[in-house]
């Protein structure tokens, strides 16, 4: 139910954004359509993460995550560029992140490793306009649908620093799939570069 209102909120709001040129309205429009986007985002990536795969055909795949890890840890642990690697299931969990990945974030593997993907990087709530969440979703989606790798456009997507409090940045990301050698989706290889200085 919490999906089709969400839905049905980003139909109608996309249509007022359109036929309004009222500034207030415009401006308290794309703040709710932000919202309804990324509660959309939230409802579809707990219930059923990036993988489009249905639940049955799933549980039918005997995949061994972690002798397809075994083959590119050791690259991914010293990687100098950020990754951080994902379940494509429901909830999009966080598998592993290296350490490029938690220098750049702020955040440590032990305490992210097993949590949502959300739960640890949400949109800035000071920021009623962000869209960090909606888009990631969108391209992680893009992603378990194709089976191919996905750029995104740079993306402003605030984190919180040490003290908690959110901080400006802008990314390059990256999507990958990992399959199996029967190709089946495994994982999803989140890579972030850093480029808030050439904003």
């Amino acid at each position: 139910m919490q999906q089709f209102v969400c839905e049905q909120n980003i139909v109608h709001f996309e249509r007022l954004l359109n036929e309004t040129s009222d500034p207030t309205v415009q401006s308290t429009v794309r703040a709710l359509l932000a919202s309804a986007k990324r509660q959309l985002a939230l409802l579809n990536s707990a219930a059923s993460g990036a993988d489009t795969t249905p639940f049955e055909q799933r549980r039918r795949q005997h995949v061994d995550p972690a002798t397809i890890r075994r083959q590119f840890q050791p690259e991914f642990d010293s990687s100098p560029h950020p990754y951080m690697l994902l379940d494509p299931g429901p909830g999009l969990s966080i598998v592993d992140i290296n350490d490029a990945y938690a220098a750049a974030t702020f955040i440590s593997r032990a305490d992210v490793v097993g949590r949502s993907l959300f739960e640890i990087f949400p949109d800035n709530p000071d920021d009623p306009l962000a869209d960090g969440v909606s888009n990631l979703y969108g391209s992680l989606r893009i992603v378990g649908e194709t089976g191919q790798a996905h750029a995104m456009a740079i993306q402003r997507y605030d984190i919180r620093d040490p003290d908690g409090s959110f901080v400006e940045r802008h990314w390059q990301p990256i999507n990958s799939p990992i399959h199996d050698t029967a190709g089946h989706l495994v994982f999803l290889l989140h890579h972030v570069e850093d480029v808030t200085a050439r904003r």
